[in-house]
């Protein structure tokens, strides 16, 4: 059995009526095609299958922190990016610069990974 669909001729003859009456209407046209579309919503609805119960495992694994994802994001962009400055480094610095740069990215995802969490 098909939905229930809102009137597209409905909706266009709205919206003529909308730009004859100017600014002043805008309000009550919103009104008017808020209640249509919500009617549509509702009798959708009403003709939906109800969902089929599913049963719950056992045990829900524990959600990934937000916190968790960004370390990895910085330890992919740190890999990302030491690739480029060791280059840049040893070119131009030598092994002083290499250590330097290499030591920065390492310093950098240690202080980031144990900083204090809120």
């Amino acid at each position: 059995m098909t939905s229930p669909r809102l009137p597209r001729e409905d909706l266009t003859a709205a919206l003529a009526a909308r730009r004859e009456l100017g600014p002043d209407y805008d309000d009550a046209f919103i009104e008017t095609v808020v209640d249509r579309i919500q009617e549509a919503l509702d009798a959708r609805a009403a003709h939906a299958p109800a969902p089929a119960k599913r049963a719950r495992p056992a045990r829900a694994p524990a959600p990934v922190t937000s916190e968790r994802d960004h370390g990895l994001a910085l330890a992919v962009l740190s890999l990302l990016a030491a690739i480029p400055l060791t280059a840049i480094t040893a070119i131009n610095a030598g092994l002083p610069g290499l250590v330097f740069t290499l030591a920065a990215i390492v310093l950098l995802n240690v202080t980031y990974n144990f900083r204090p969490r809120r």
